[in-house]
């Protein structure tokens, strides 16, 4: 019996391609006009499919815009997996966080906090992005931690996330002053400064 993971199909690949090529598309679209600006006309055509063809992949260019979150969050649980099972587990998850921030994709990521924040029909649905961070965050240390109390990770997953959404707020209110990263560590140390 053979037990190796089923490669991945030339329909599967080329379905999961053109989806990120919409998604990348629509991405760069936000970024250069806007969220409301952007038509789907003006996605469809930058990823060299029609209209007809987005639909398949994608309800509404909301979904566009959730699915580079949703990459994003598979990039933090990816780093949450690849600690060390010793550290303590809000360590692990702002190591995650910081990962993520200091990479090429986190420049790609503060720009579509910018475009959520900017745009008035998102502005309400910003929550969602660090929710699926909560999410990704708390399915990894439960992979990483099987036996430590759910409860537990799923508490350290909230407020990892909420000390990332201060850090971030206060990134893009002082203008930037530092790197981002340095915002996250300042939120990581004055929460564990808090709790002893």
């Amino acid at each position: 019996m053979n037990d190796a993971p089923k490669s991945e199909g030339l329909r599967e690949r080329k379905r999961r391609e053109t989806s990120h090529r919409i998604a990348e598309a629509g991405l760069n679209a936000f970024l250069a006009n806007g969220y409301d600006a952007t038509t789907l006309d003006e996605i469809a055509a930058a990823a060299g499919i029609s209209r007809r063809t987005f639909f398949h992949y994608f309800k509404s260019k909301d979904e566009v815009l959730f699915a580079s979150l949703s990459h994003y969050a598979s990039v933090v649980k990816a780093s949450v997996l690849a600690e060390p099972p010793t550290g303590m587990a809000i360590d692990i998850a702002r190591d995650a966080l910081l990962n993520l921030v200091g990479s090429f994709q986190g420049a790609e990521m503060m720009a579509t906090a910018k475009v959520m924040r900017e745009s008035k029909t998102l502005r309400s649905r910003r929550h969602t992005g660090y929710l699926q961070f909560e999410q990704a965050i708390f399915d990894g240390l439960c992979e990483l931690r099987p036996d430590q109390a759910r409860n537990s990770l799923r508490l350290v997953s909230l407020v990892a996330v909420a000390a990332f959404r201060l850090a971030v707020e206060t990134f893009q209110q002082q203008n930037a002053r530092q790197p981002l990263t340095g915002y996250v560590r300042d939120a990581f140390e004055r929460l564990k400064a808090e709790v002893r």
